[in-house]
């Protein structure tokens, strides 16, 4: 591939002044310009309710900066360059009127990105908004999940876009897809045969996927109660995660050929009927605990909880997906908050060979794995089983990694953050790192039959103690199967 050339570009930030924005998108646009990728005819417009002197917010942005980015990654020079850069307008998203001030702003720009740092019921009139003003012709879009709470309501938000947008020029962003580990799932399975020749189901005894969370709610109980871990990850990370790894090669690696290949791994879920769901799928709500050392309270004792809420903070569902390639292979998915660590990882469990030569005792020693950490320590394992050193060891074996750590291995190179890296592919006009709508609704189409099936049976969540790894329930959903948590304590 091509070494990256900056493009020039505008881009249009609504909800400049949100919690996004401050923590997430300014810091990854600041690296991305200290890195020289930005051109240096790149300008930021940032829009957001607030009323007032512009360089007050200016002012605001600049100090949310300062607490986010890394001492060692400020840099003077690079920051007034950046601060250059950013304008400020005062504007209701609903309101047509108000965008008399932005086309006046970006002038005769030649491509513009709008970002839509905002709640996504305003998606559809900030896009009808862009289209009125003559804008949407130049203009890419780039939509922050969650769209929707289920199939229906994601079609709305994604159809009142598609009115003024085709689907070119929409970005849909899942932050987890510009992990550095995740994009890097594709050079390991399709530019390694020793991988690609063994990743079906004459190799591969199961598959897990876990997102676990140190933090409660954080003061989003407003949110979170609506929404719940199944619509908040399962739905678009793991899902995500889990069409990665179970998808053919691509034809090439253009973004519709990717997304081509995800979407059949989504249309070949198993659906997971009610009277199978006690079986196959856990859900489940902290109650108090420890985290850190230090006690923490309930779901239903954070602040401003709902005492009667039946909301989940914990999903593991047993996942098959119906192809020649995995067939009679099952994918757990776990994700939960309040978790004894923050982890995100994908273990692929090889199966033993059906030769055996050595002593018995250490048969349950021998499985190859291939571990994949997509956070804290981005990098990829591979468990061996070698002989052990010594000479009054004879043959026995022990099992050790192949190990590499991208910040071990690249100690010379800062590791991007996600959003840094979703951002310059928006800025060079490529989609294979966001999500086409197809992708969206048959996503939402398997996880509403997990909603519906939980409405049906009217089982309440199970609880776990914050500090756990959830509910026992979640452990017997793999030990039915003779398997267990990779890692757990």
């Amino acid at each position: 591939m091509p070494v990256i050339t900056a493009k020039p570009c505008t881009l249009i930030l609504f909800g400049a002044l949100g919690d996004l924005a401050l923590r997430k998108l300014f810091p990854a646009l600041y690296q991305l310009d200290r890195a020289g990728l930005l051109h240096a005819d790149t300008r930021i417009v940032c829009l957001a309710r607030d009323q007032g002197e512009p360089s007050t917010h200016l002012a605001f942005i600049d100090d949310w900066m300062h607490r986010y980015i890394p001492v060692m990654d400020l840099d003077g020079e690079v920051l007034e360059r950046f601060r250059q850069r950013l304008s400020y307008i005062s504007m209701e998203f609903a309101k047509p009127e108000d965008y008399a001030a932005l086309v006046a702003e970006v002038g005769d720009a030649d491509t513009l990105i709008a970002y839509f740092a905002t709640p996504a019921f305003v998606y559809g009139p900030i896009c009808a908004n862009l289209a009125a003003c003559g804008l949407a012709e130049k203009t890419r879009v780039v939509l922050e999940k969650p769209i929707g709470h289920d199939l229906e309501s994601s079609r709305k938000i994604n159809d009142a876009v598609a009115a003024h947008f085709p689907e070119s020029q929409i970005y849909r962003i899942d932050h987890y897809l510009g992990k550095e580990t995740v994009q890097n799932l594709i050079a390991l399975r399709f530019a390694n045969s020793l991988f690609e020749t063994q990743w079906n189901q004459h190799h591969i005894s199961h598959v897990e996927i876990t997102v676990a969370e140190v933090v409660g709610i954080e003061g989003r109980w407003g949110y979170f109660d609506q929404a719940g871990q199944l619509r908040d990850m399962i739905q678009n990370h793991l899902l995500q995660l889990l069409c990665l790894i179970a998808m053919d090669p691509p034809s090439d690696l253009s973004a519709d050929s990717i997304r081509d290949e995800k979407v059949k791994v989504l249309k070949a879920l198993a659906p997971i009927t009610p009277e199978h769901m006690s079986r196959e799928v856990v859900r489940g709500q902290y109650v108090a605990g420890s985290s850190a050392g230090k006690p923490v309270p309930g779901y239903l004792e954070e602040d401003n909880a709902n005492q009667q809420s039946d909301t989940e903070t914990y999903v593991a569902v047993r996942a098959e997906i119906r192809n020649w390639r995995w067939s009679g292979v099952p994918f757990y998915l776990r994700t939960g908050k309040r978790m004894p660590q923050k982890l995100s990882q994908i273990v692929i469990h090889f199966k033993e060979s059906s030769h055996y030569i050595f002593a018995p005792e250490q048969r349950p020693l021998v499985s190859n794995r291939l571990i994949i950490r997509l956070q804290p320590d981005e990098g990829i394992s591979l468990q061996v089983m070698t002989k052990d050193q010594g000479l009054d060891k004879g043959m026995q074996l022990r099992s050790g990694p192949l190990q590499l750590n991208f910040s071990e291995t690249y100690k010379a190179a800062r590791i991007p953050d996600a959003y840094e890296r979703l951002l310059l592919e928006v800025t060079q006009g490529n989609q294979y790192l966001f999500v086409r709508k197809d992708e969206v609704e048959h996503a939402w189409l398997w996880c509403d039959q997990l909603i519906a099936g939980w409405k049906q049976l009217g089982d309440p969540p199970k609880p776990y103690a914050a500090g756990s790894w959830g509910p026992m329930a979640a452990m017997a959903l793999i030990t039915r199967d003779g398997r267990s948590w990779y890692g757990d304590l």
